[in-house]
Order: structure tokens, then sequence, then C-alpha cells
């Protein structure tokens, strides 16, 4: 039965501690005692349990498991369970990998999810893990990896002996930063005291913490070594079982859907329909988890800036670096030294010429201050009847007034605000396919605008390469050479909107690299910081800056975000990131898999168009989708695409597995045919 459906789910609870041998198995024992001390159908689970081999869990007392046995003995259903077992004795990467085995957090947590669904007959689940928070389940992830794909409240655990403060109040951190919602604190006396001096040491531990910590409930457990312990301890455990039942027993609280439709507005939809909504609780590398527990691939890549996928820890640490240093100063008359480098690293990245940066806090306010830039710099020269620019039909520059006047204005989302838009010049799409010989003729409509209309246009803008939300267009590199040339000619300027084809997606780092043309104005955006931050940049040429600032004016524009010190930091930690070269091949790779995967799609009736470029990935039926019964199919079958209009399109993180990519593929021509789409 799917999570969602499940009429009952037990309470689960994750017991973890501050290290090695804090006495999370005793309390994992006398928590599991005391629930069934209150006829509570309780299990103790032991998720990866080292220096035991497999099958032996629960037949020794060096096994958790056996003292779970131990605490529910006489219960007439099972207590106790091991999902994982290694002979080493050490962390779980280094035993599992000695017999041949890689844990992974994603699989871990669908195995919890699937051992909780079938164990919904029980009240109470407890999961033990194994060592402290960053004790490693693989080369890369931790239990903090694992524990916010999980979603289950944490009750942590720590030996009270010297240290104890310091310890737990770094792992509580950890676990708030990570967005774990810790339920309680355990701390355990794990040998007996008889010294006068370590007993007011464990004392003063109890009440700091308490004093540190008056929000979280605090238990403690003594030291307790006789036969019936478990049963003992529980009795000081009961404060924390009563927190248990409270938090176990239904509530009627409204979900998620309802209180979000009743309050807020999403992107292109109407206030008063109910479009197909999930609420997604976390994500990780390239999945979603739902607030249901269901795991989706992730094939946008939130509107293709998470190239790196979902919390990358580069990102994450940089973010909370720059956090404690500084999250936020105004821009105007200070400077600082995240900027300045930002600045100089896409500089580095970029043709030499592209030598002046502007900071912004969105793609659409980077079009924005293009457009404004060209205008300024024409008044500059004194050309003040150059107010007009000239766009391709097809293109998509954002949501803003400006940046609305230079889309599409027949096929594009803005046509009901043509009549308060500033009136630009259109010319027919690029006809060159990218993927076919250069026509030279699909370069006439624009040479003969330049010619007639030239005086009155400031500037040329487009998407290189990629016309991204205006259709999904792939066109050829010599397009954009002939235009420039022409640019050159008429005195216009050449913008390039590259806030969706930068940073990789195309296969270059930037997709004017295609034809080897410099624009006078760059537009950059979206995977700029990875997907974490929202930050944008519009970079010119010395040439431009001087004829903006001819005469002593200044450019008038000043986002209040402009060079946000924390999407700096992200920013220079995505760089980072591509800068190490592993996003070529994996988007090389991607495309192969798409290019393999997605031909099916050719040899449905209704499909017209099948073309892949980087990571980018586009099937275009002959008309529009049905798009709320696309998106549910795609989700029942563990996928997120969001299509629109008749573009069912992938752009996923980079970091995506290789079978991810062919199961988005393969979803997306099941879907095509089972919503009738196909056929």
């Amino acid at each position: 039965m799917p999570w969602a459906e499940q009429k009952h789910i037990p309470f689960c609870l994750v017991l973890t501690g501050t290290g090695t041998d804090v006495g999370k198995t005793v309390t994992t024992a006398a928590l599991l005692a005391s629930l069934l001390d209150h006829q509570d159908k309780a299990m103790a689970v032991k998720i990866v349990q080292t220096g035991i081999a497999e099958g032996s869990a629960g037949k020794t007392a060096a096994s958790d498991s056996y003292h779970y046995r131990m605490a529910g003995a006489g219960a007439a259903f099972p207590t106790a369970q091991t999902l994982h077992s290694y002979p080493l004795a050490a962390s779980p990467h280094l035993a599992a990998r000695l017999v041949g085995q890689k844990l992974s957090c994603q699989e871990l947590a669908s195995e919890i999810r699937t051992f909780v669904s079938a164990h919904s007959d029980y009240d109470v689940l407890l999961f033990e893990t194994a060592g402290g928070l960053h004790v490693p389940l693989n080369e890369h992830e931790d239990w903090l990896t694992l524990l916010p794909l999980l979603g289950f409240p944490v009750l942590l655990c720590a030996a009270n002996c010297l240290g104890s403060i310091n310890h737990t109040l770094l792992s509580l951190d950890a676990l708030e930063r990570s967005a774990c919602k810790v339920l309680g604190l355990v701390l355990n006396q794990t040998h007996l005291c008889q010294d006068e001096n370590e007993r007011s040491i464990l004392s003063d531990n109890i009440a700091s913490l308490r004093q540190r910590l008056p929000h979280l409930p605090l238990s403690t457990l003594p030291y307790c070594d006789c036969e019936q312990r478990f049963q003992k301890l529980s009795q000081a455990l009961i404060p924390l079982r009563e927190l248990i039942v409270r938090s176990k027993t239904p509530k009627q609280a409204t979900s998620l859907i309802e209180r979000d439709r009743a309050s807020l507005w999403h992107p292109y939809s109407s206030a008063e329909a109910s479009a197909p909504l999930s609420a997604v609780r976390t994500a990780y590398a390239n999945r979603l988890i739902l607030e249901d527990g269901r795991e989706l691939i992730d094939g946008m890549s939130s509107w293709w800036c998470a190239v790196h996928g979902y919390r990358h820890p580069h990102l994450e640490r940089a973010i909370s670096r720059q956090l404690a240093q500084l999250p936020h100063v105004m821009f105007g008359g200070l400077t600082h030294a995240g900027a300045i480098g930002l600045a100089e690293r896409l500089k580095s990245h970029l043709p030499k010429q592209l030598n002046r940066v502007f900071l912004a806090d969105s793609g659409s306010v980077a079009v924005e201050v293009a457009l404004k830039m060209a205008l300024q710099y024409q008044y500059g020269l004194g050309e003040k009847q150059r107010r007009r620019f000239l766009a391709p039909l097809g293109g998509y520059h954002g949501d803003t007034m400006g940046a609305m006047s230079v889309c599409d204005p027949v096929n594009g989302m803005h046509q009901l605000f043509s009549d308060c838009l500033a009136k630009q010049i259109f010319m027919p799409r690029p006809t060159c396919r990218f993927d076919q010989p250069f026509d030279p003729q699909s370069l006439e409509p624009a040479k003969s605008l330049l010619a007639q209309r030239g005086e009155e246009i400031a500037a040329v803008i487009l998407e290189p390469i990629v016309q991204g939300a205006g259709g999904m267009w792939f066109y050829h590199p010599d397009y954009l050479k002939g235009l420039a040339e022409l640019c050159q000619q008429a005195g216009t300027l050449l913008i390039f909107d590259e806030i969706a084809t930068g940073f990789g997606h195309t296969g270059k780092f930037m997709a004017l690299e295609w034809a080897g043309v410099t624009p006078d104005i760059l537009c950059l955006g979206k995977a700029l910081t990875g997907g974490s931050m929202t930050l944008a940049a519009t970079l010119c040429t010395d040439t431009v800056a001087q004829g903006i600032c001819a005469h002593g004016q200044v450019f008038m524009h000043g986002p209040t975000f402009m060079a946000n010190p924390l999407a700096c930091a992200c920013a220079h930690a995505s760089l980072d990131l591509l800068e190490t070269g592993a996003w070529q091949k994996q988007v090389h790779d991607i495309e192969q898999v798409m290019r393999s995967e997605l031909a099916v799609c050719a040899t449905l009736p209704s499909v017209a168009d099948v073309r892949v470029l980087g990571d980018i990935g586009v099937v275009q039926t002959k008309s529009p989708v049905d798009c709320s019964a696309l998106s549910r199919y795609c989700i029942a079958n563990g996928v997120w695409i969001r299509p629109f209009n008749n573009l069912v399109y992938l752009m996923p993180p980079y970091i995506s597995p290789l079978e991810d990519i062919a199961t988005l593929c393969r979803t997306i021509f099941q879907a095509l045919l089972t919503t009738g789409t196909g056929i």
C-alpha cells in the first residue's frame, strides 16, 4: 500500500547519539520497555549493526537487537529487528565495504519507509542509529544525510560525563542545521560513580543543560546493571513516553495543501482553480521528498537552477560560514570581498571584453538592467531616437514589465498586458536548426529589419542557441555570428540572455561559446548559485559602461539585495564545483542517455519533434498536452516533470544517476501513451 494511502502510520522516532558508547541502546531498550508497559505495540529497530555477522543479530549480547528482545520479553509480538548487520566492528561505510556492499541514504530511507508500511499495525517504531551523527554511511553521506530524508523526530542520547555539555550542544546544533525535529534529550550515566567530585560534575551537567535548553525535554538515566535493568530504567522515561503518546495521537489538522490554497498564489496559475499541487518536505541530490514520504526523481532542476542537486554540502557550508560573518549589507557606498571575488571569477569564465558586472537579485531584474543599459548607452551617444528593441519570436526573458515587452507577443504568456507594454520590434525566430546545416537565409528577417528600422533600435536581445520557456527551440550557432555582424553594422547593441542557458546546460559553459560571439551585454542567473539562493548578474563591455556614464551620468538602478553576501558565497561555492570540470562528463552522459531513450517518443503519432542538446531533452507534441493529467501520472510513477503547452521536457540536475535519466525518459513516453496525448 502506498505510504500516502495508509489509514494508520506508526509514530516513528529515531534515537541517535553524540558519539559511540553514549547509551543509545540502553535508552532504546528502556523506552521500548516503557512503551510496552503502557500497552503500546512497539518495536525497536537497529538500522545498521556492526560487529555482528548477518543473521546472528539478536542471538548474542553484543547485538543491540538482543537487548531489545530482553526489554520486550513476554510480548506477544516481535519487538526487535535489525535491517543490516556486518561482522567488522567499525563505522558502517567500512564494515559494508569489506563485504562488497555500499549503503545509500536514498535506499535506506526507502527501505525504512517500506518497513514502516509493512508494520502499520504497530503504535510506535524506534529506529536506532550507529555511533554519532557524522559517522559515515558511505564516502559522501552520514546519518545527518539520512535523518532529514526520513523526516522522523529525533531523540538525542548523550553520556553524562566530562565534555557532555560541549558534545550535546554541538550535536543539537548539527541536528537543527539539518532541519531535524528534536523530541528530547536523554543523559545516560554509563558507569557507577563513587567519587564525590565526579558526582558534582554529573549533577552540574544536568543542571547546565536544563538551563541552556529550557525548551527541550531532558530525561536522565542512572547507571543500572541488574538483570531487569530495562524495566527499572523505563520508569525514568515515563515523561518521554507520555510525550510520545501525545505526539502519536492523531490530530485533526488542516493539510498543507488546504492551507496553501487558502492563502498562496502559485506561478502561472489561477487563484480560483485547484491545479495539482504537491507539498515537498525536503530534497536531496536529485530527489524531492514529499510531505507524505513519496520520493520523486527531479527532472526539472527547480526551473533549471539546481544543477548540483539539492542540499549539496559544499553549498550549505558556504552559506553557513557566510551567515556567521555577514548575511547582508547594502551595496550603495559599501562593498565586500564576496562580491568583488565573484565579479572577478565570472569575468575569468567569459570573453575578456565583458568587463563590468552589475549584480542583481533575479533573472528578470538582470534583463531589466540590460534593457536600461542599452537605452542609456544610446542616450549617452546622442541617439535618443533608439528607444526600441528587436527580438525574435519565441523568446522569453522574464515577467517584469520591461522583460515582458521583449517576450513573444503572440504565443507568449503576456498578451493580456500588450496595451501597457513598450512596443518593441519582432522578427521570426531563427529557422536554422542546431542539428542541420546553416541556412544564411535565416538571417534575412534580421537584416531587413535592421536596414529599415535600425535607427530606432537600441539593441537586439535573444537567448543564445536555446530559446527556453518560449518553446525550447535549438538553433544554429552561425545565426549568432551573422547577427552580431549585422548589429555592429547597424550601430545596435547585442544582448544575450543566458539566464537559462548558462553554466553548462547546452554542453558548453556558456551557450555563446558555440558561436564564439561576444555580446555587448550579457544576462546571467538561475544556475549561478546552483539553485540555493537567488542571484543574477548583468555584464557589459567597457564601451557600453563608458557610454552610459558619458557627460557625468550615473546608472540609475539599485536593488535592495544587490550583491547579497549570502548569495555571493553560494555562487562562489557553485563555481567551485563547476570549475572541477565534472559537469562536462555529466552533461555529456545525460545527453547520450536522453538521445537514446527519448527517440522512441518520435514514433507516437501526436509527437511533432524530439530534440536534445546538453542536458535539455524536449518532446514537442502537435497539440497542447493535458498538463494536469500528465503531471499526476508522473508523480504517481515517482518522477517530477512539469510540462507546458505542447512541450514535455527535461533539464535534470547534472549529478543525476544515468538510470534516473532513463527512468525520466521512459516515464515521459508512458505518460504520453497513458494520458492519451501520444495517440
